[in-house]
């Protein structure tokens, strides 16, 4: 196996964790929300830790989907733009790639910041240390930077572009 094949494959398996881990969240997420109806509506009680450990899945998961968003390219279009010329189309996307990676950027150096700025507080019911909230700021720039810069490069990174395509075909 080539050095470049042997690259794609780690890329691929870590994109492939990347996804798994925020579906997990929300399975999770949804699995301590059930929980928490059901003791309080049935047996009285809530758990302490429910809501925050279900308000810290909500924000990885957000940050997660917003690199996955990135990677598979929803972010909002206008079809108006759709009947401008190939060449223009192609520089506007490496504009929205270059803009993309810049945000990413931000996200590492302002998130990273946010969440040295956060080191010494804990949260309240799990007593986990606060960076456990906010370092997924970071983690997401360094996906969205990877991405975009993949795609400004040229790669088509998406894995569920059938889905997009169907829904054109069905509007």
């Amino acid at each position: 196996m080539s050095q470049k094949s042997r690259l794609v494959q780690t890329a691929l398996a870590a994109d492939r964790w990347v996804e798994g881990f925020a579906i997990a969240l929300l399975v999770a997420m949804i699995v301590i929300v059930f929980v928490a109806v059901v003791t309080r509506k049935v047996f009285g009680f809530v758990f302490a830790w429910s809501e925050e450990v279900t308000l810290l899945c909500l924000t990885w998961f957000t940050f997660m989907g917003i690199a996955i968003g990135f990677r598979e390219r929803l972010h909002l279009g206008m079809d108006i733009f759709e009947k401008l010329p190939q060449p223009v189309l192609r520089a506007l996307d490496r504009l929205i790639d270059l803009v993309t990676f810049l945000f990413g950027l931000y996200l590492v150096v302002c998130g990273w910041d946010f969440t040295l700025m956060m080191r010494g507080s804990i949260l309240a019911a799990t007593q986990l240390p606060n960076v456990v909230q906010y370092v997924v700021m970071p983690i997401t720039g360094v996906l969205t930077c990877v991405y975009s810069g993949l795609q400004f490069l040229g790669r088509d990174l998406r894995r569920y572009h059938r889905i997009e395509e169907e829904i054109k075909r069905d509007a």
